[in-house]
């Protein structure tokens, strides 16, 4: 007799993308079959009834989970509702009114008891120092993943999974990430008087602390990802941070930032904003820094920014272009302007220098890394997807 295929309770629940409670909840109602298998201990979950209840949980026209699709994991950091973004259920838009990035942080990890950011600041180790001096002449996010792993061999403090141990550990990576972008001294300011003071653009430190806010997590994007599967192996919390790294250097994560930028140039030194724009959608080719699959009338985060840059810098002379710009996508597309694109144009009425879009989404990330870094430990599961085989058959 053939044996029906099973899962365990585990992986059946992998497949489904729910918990465990929600999995038994299935079983309850006769949803899935539960099967005592010979020779097993624990009971197993006929796979026919798991896959034949997630085909109906999506519509057909549904995305691979993988692709904007269904969630594939729980978390309890960030949300996504109703085009707003929520930091553990707090508007992430209102927190940029008053918030730090550490403030932010505190949130997000959880923090009960010392703030893990009163400490002083503590120097780089002498490798990771060294290493950071070395690559002075990279852009700042080579320069940070090429001191990572120093920095994971030399912070042995960093050995402490606890709770506490943690949070300490996130603030001194945030701390010397901060430096090693900067080629500055570690510092106990917080992180947007460092930028501001670094680039010499002091009137720009409320927006730099507001993008620091708005950029501090995004739920389950490619970095964030990338982060949390390295710490699911147990891998160091620097070594995972270096993989959110990693993903973020990407074209189609950070490297958007660039894309915007070249895309704002081109716009700003055109005779005819509108002109150029139509062209361009009449070549067939996309507009960088509009449009957010997960914000169909627009993206708060950038829409606070813009806001504030107005009424930093109203009179800035190339402002009334990009207004201009905004107006013509959205008549054209009904397209509004991302978070890359308010960064963009801050780096660029502030007189900020040109790497600092991806400075500060990076180092506003790596806050949210750590927290799903810390929210993997927790869980003690490594993350292996399954592949749906397409190939020739056996």
């Amino acid at each position: 007799m053939i044996q029906e295929p099973t899962l365990s309770a585990s992986e059946a629940a992998a497949e489904l993308g729910v918990s465990l409670a929600t999995l038994y909840a299935y079983v309850s109602r006769g949803m899935i079959r539960s099967i005592a298998e010979p020779g097993r201990r624990q009971r197993r979950y006929a796979a026919a009834d798991i896959r034949r209840l997630a085909r109906k949980s999506e519509p057909e026209t549904a995305p691979p989970p993988l692709y904007w699709g269904q969630p594939v994991l729980e978390s309890a950091i960030t949300l996504v509702a109703g085009g707003r973004l929520y930091y553990r259920g707090r508007d992430a838009v209102r927190l940029a009114e008053s918030a730090t990035l550490e403030s932010v942080a505190g949130l997000l990890w959880s923090v009960a008891a010392d703030d893990p950011f009163a400490a002083s600041a503590a120097p780089l180790p002498p490798a990771a120092a060294q290493i950071a001096a070395e690559a002075g002449g990279l852009p700042p996010l080579e320069r940070a993943m090429a001191v990572l792993p120093a920095l994971s061999v030399e912070d042995d403090r960093a050995l402490a999974r606890s709770a506490a141990g943690l949070q300490r550990t996130g603030a001194r990576l945030l701390r010397w990430l901060t430096a090693v972008m900067l080629r500055r001294p570690a510092s106990a300011a917080p992180a947007h008087e460092g930028l501001a003071e670094a680039w010499g653009a002091p009137a720009g430190a409320d927006l730099l602390r507001r993008a620091l806010v708005l950029c501090a997590d995004h739920e389950l994007t490619a970095s964030t990802f990338a982060a949390r599967i390295a710490a699911s192996t147990g891998a160091s919390p620097h070594a995972a941070v270096a993989a959110g790294l990693a993903a973020l250097n990407g074209p189609l994560h950070g490297g958007l930032s660039a894309r915007t930028g070249a895309f704002l140039e081109l716009v700003l030194s055109a005779a005819d904003a509108r002109r150029m724009v139509v062209e361009r959608l009449q070549r067939g080719e996309d507009l960088p820094g509009f449009g957010h699959p997960l914000y169909p009338d627009g993206d708060p985060r950038g829409q606070h920014l813009l806001d504030r840059i107005v009424a930093t810098v109203p009179d800035a002379p190339e402002l009334a272009v990009a207004e201009t710009l905004v107006e013509t996508v959205f008549d054209l597309t009904g397209e509004r302007p991302t978070m890359d694109f308010a960064l963009v144009l801050a780096t660029r009425l502030t007189g900020l220098p040109p790497e600092a879009p991806l400075a500060v989404f990076a180092l506003g990330r790596s806050v949210g890394w750590m927290a799903h870094v810390m929210e993997q430990y927790a869980a003690a599961r490594l993350i292996r997807p399954r592949a749906r085989y397409i190939g020739p058959q056996p």
